[in-house]
């Protein structure tokens, strides 16, 4: 925190977040003085406290933290901690001007997670009673608290850590403050765009076409210096000149002149900047522009990006360099990619759908998806997000923030980059950062994002999502005119792990009465080529209509009878209906409220997508349970001697290594014969955190590459999820078998807990595991313990 962290207010002011300093006392002690009589009474319990320069010196030597607002200190806290506990003694003020803000709540955020990495548990605090302002911070915080009386002053008492309620209470505030911000950078009351040229073929011309074509209902200015006008919108020589009030700026010129650009938008006060021009990440450029938008308290989307767009009516606004304004529509997409973004814009107005908000993030300085999944779960125009991500730059927060929006409504992510070749092709046009494929999926599995490799698939489960309901299941019914194809789909479906029902004996009834004799009454369901429309939509409705279907393929290839499929519309059922016309030129086109395919594979994965979104949100969130036997003080005695030893780091001993696996209730066996082995590994990522790999052991491993990954903390639900990806795990965890999957389950939540609670541990390999039918041991164990820094992944920062 040395170097300071831009932070959101509860308004969406941007301050700059660090640990006070030295040469800050001439700050401190001017905050100090030009507090009002009542300010300083509430503080220092008196309106006229001496010494004022030696409370700043103990201010800043607490240790201290201070908020700025560009070069202005605002607020400060700071503790002193107590010889003979883990306790701390507290204090806080708050510049009059800037109070009701949320500055108070966010330092002491940040004074918590500093207490915390110097071992202190505990905040005393001495409140005047009236000072109701301050009790109300302290008890809006989210962590035990405690008030005693004593007369006109209160003490206060408040036990850090980190329990469910205080993080609830962090993430709630943090998307409050982001909303906040980023209504300058999709709903702002004026843009500015900076680069718009006089010629056709100009990025800058484009950006401002779209933004009047889009309607936009703002006040529109152009920057060009030799130019008072541009598509008849007034134009000056830089943002300052406008003599205009600008909410965002769009900055679209040469490299070498965005600093000047972005100091000029600063000191004229613009909130927000879109920054399409390239170039400038790994050049002293970058450097340049992050530390001034972090002075001005500027939130920047870019650079190298095409723009960012909002079609809610309240706001029509486009500033994007696509060859038409965006469609209006329900999807909101974010994409480090520009051309996905473009592609998937055109693809949606083709079908009709349309964004509801895109924003292109490029090389992602600031806004990221994270603060997109925050925009949307708030907002009533959107009701499916797109995510295209090649880096993450807290996949902590954004897993619970994924998590949180899958549950309302559906997120949808491109795999992205996975093969080597891929990552480095990622790491060149937007420098991101090699995330392995594992690891990807397994952050986007546990927050329930549907995951997708192309945009002719992202299109395919959109419009399923779009216009037809989730299914209650995975029974499927291939219903079909042509043999091959009702052949074909059946195959489809049960490689995307469907269910293919037999049909009851009223459905078959039914059938046989529409049908002629020689048509295949059964699933797949043949109606033969000679149905009429109405025939097969009927026999559509009948199936549907039984109870032991969840969805249903029709696929129909026109005949000289005609198109089967001409019959069959939407019907205001709970049920799922995906039509598919073999030699249809479109991958996927609306069809009287049913989205209709070209082949029957892609309508199979389509309802496999939207059957694993059923199953995630039935199973719910779990939790994490309390898990018995865990001696927390002797591991950490046993790490911190290892460490005191070898300053370095390095493997524990066996003996080691199984007493402090026997800490956390894990016993380690010697061999036993008979039992199936597989293997259970956690590593500790520096970005990602802990990594939990389940995978077949001994021979099987050897042969069959079948691993499944988590991301810790995890929950009951992830451990189940982690047995139930493994690909043998039908297999392994049958009747026939009855392996103890329950103990499984358990023993990777405890290796799970080992990593959380004893950060020092950066690998712990139990290989092999023994499971049997009545339980679940490890026969080896290797620990890796290193030093590591506290890295605080809840603290609120940009």
């Amino acid at each position: 925190m040395t170097a300071g962290t831009s932070a959101l207010l509860a308004d969406g002011d941007m301050v700059t977040v660090r640990r006070l300093r030295t040469e800050d006392f001439d700050a401190v002690l001017n905050l100090h003085q030009r507090l009002d009589e009542r300010d300083r009474y509430l503080r220092f319990f008196t309106a006229h406290p001496g010494r004022l320069d030696l409370l700043s010196r103990l201010a800043i030597d607490g240790p201290g933290i201070g908020a700025f607002r560009g070069d202005e200190l605002i607020g400060i806290a700071h503790y002193r901690p107590w010889s003979e506990d883990d306790s701390a003694e507290i204090a806080l003020v708050v510049d009059h001007a800037a109070q009701a803000h949320g500055v108070g709540t966010l330092l002491l955020e940040h004074l918590v997670s500093l207490a915390l990495a110097q071992g202190i548990h505990r905040f005393v605090a001495l409140v005047l009673a009236e000072n109701t302002r301050m009790i109300k911070v302290f008890s809006d915080l989210g962590l035990p608290y405690v008030i005693g009386r004593g007369g006109p002053e209160l003490d206060v008492e408040i036990e850090l850590g980190e329990p469910d309620r205080y993080l609830e209470r962090i993430e709630e505030r943090e998307r409050l403050a982001d909303v906040a911000s980023l209504r300058t950078v999709l709903a702002p009351a004026s843009v500015a765009v900076v680069g718009a040229g006089r010629r056709d073929d100009s990025v800058g011309r484009a950006i401002l076409r779209n933004l009047l074509d889009a309607g936009y209902t703002g006040d529109a200015y152009a920057v060009n210096p030799n130019a008072k006008e541009i598509l008849g919108v007034p134009c000056g020589p830089s943002v300052s000149a406008l003599n205009a009030t600008v909410d965002l700026a769009v900055i679209c010129v040469r490299a070498e002149s965005v600093p000047g650009v972005v100091e000029d938008c600063g000191r004229a006060g613009v909130r927000a900047i879109v920054l399409v021009t390239a170039g400038l990440t790994g050049t002293p450029l970058e450097h340049r522009v992050r530390e001034l938008v972090a002075r001005y308290g500027i939130r920047l989307v870019g650079p190298n990006c095409f723009g960012v767009a909002n079609t809610s009516p309240s706001a029509r606004l486009d500033t994007t360099f696509a060859h038409r304004a965006a469609r209006r529509g329900r999807v909101g997409v974010v994409t480090q990619s520009g051309g996905f973004g473009i592609a998937l814009m055109d693809a949606l107005a083709g079908l009709g759908l349309g964004l509801s908000t895109l924003v292109s993030t490029g090389d992602k300085y600031d806004v990221s998806g994270n603060d997109l999944l925050r925009w949307w779960r708030g907002d009533g125009e959107t009701d499916i997000a797109v995510l295209y991500l090649e880096s993450f730059g807290n996949p902590r927060k954004f897993s619970r923030l994924a998590r949180a929006l899958a549950r309302e409504k559906p997120v949808v992510a491109i795999r992205g980059a996975a093969t080597a070749a891929a990552q480095r092709a990622a790491a060149a046009h937007t420098a991101a950062r090699a995330v392995p494929a594992a690891t990807k999926l397994a952050l986007f599995g546990q927050a329930g994002v549907l995951v997708v490799d192309t945009v002719t698939e992202v299109l395919g489960l959109l419009a399923a999502l779009s216009w037809q309901p989730l299914p209650s299941g995975s029974r499927v019914v291939v219903v079909s005119n042509a043999g091959g194809a009702a052949v074909l789909g059946a195959e489809a479906c049960v490689r995307n792990g469907l269910l293919l029902p037999g049909l009851n004996r009223r459905t078959q009834d039914a059938l046989r009465r529409l049908l002629p004799e020689h048509a295949s009454v059964g699933n797949p369901l043949d109606t033969s080529a000679a149905v009429t429309a109405d025939t097969f939509a009927s026999c559509v409705s009948e199936v549907l209509a039984d109870e032991g279907v969840d969805e249903v393929i029709a696929a129909g290839v026109p005949t000289g009878v005609g198109d089967p499929l001409a019959g069959l519309v939407a019907v205001p059922e709970s049920k799922t209906v995906l039509a598919v016309r073999l030699g249809q030129l479109e991958s996927v086109v609306p069809h009287h409220g049913i989205p209709c395919y070209a082949d029957v594979e892609e309508a199979a994965a389509v309802l496999a997508k939207l059957s694993e979104r059923t199953r995630w949100l039935e199973a719910g969130e779990r939790g994490r349970p309390d898990l018995a036997g865990i001696d927390l003080a002797t591991a950490t005695r046993l790490v911190g001697e290892y460490l005191a030893a070898h300053p370095g780091g390095g493997w524990l001993s066996r003996k080691d290594g199984e007493d402090l696996l026997a800490c956390f209730g894990i016993r380690v066996t010697r061999r036993r014969f008979g039992d199936r082995e597989l293997l259970i590994r956690g590593q500790a990522d520096d970005v990602f955190g802990p990594v939990v790999v389940l995978g077949l052991g001994g021979i099987d491993g050897a042969l069959l590459d079948d691993r499944s990954t988590g991301l810790g903390p995890l929950s009951t639900t992830d451990a189940e999820a982690l047995v139930d990806s493994l690909h043998a795990s039908k297999a392994l965890f049958s009747a026939s078998n009855a392996l103890d999957r329950a103990a499984l389950s358990e023993l990777l939540l405890r290796t799970d807990r080992i990593m959380e609670l004893v950060p020092e541990v950066v690998d712990v390999d139990l290989d092999p595991v023994f499971v049997s039918r009545e339980g679940a041991d490890p026969g080896a164990v290797r620990v890796l313990v290193r030093q590591r820094p506290w890295n605080d992944h809840h603290l609120r920062r940009l």
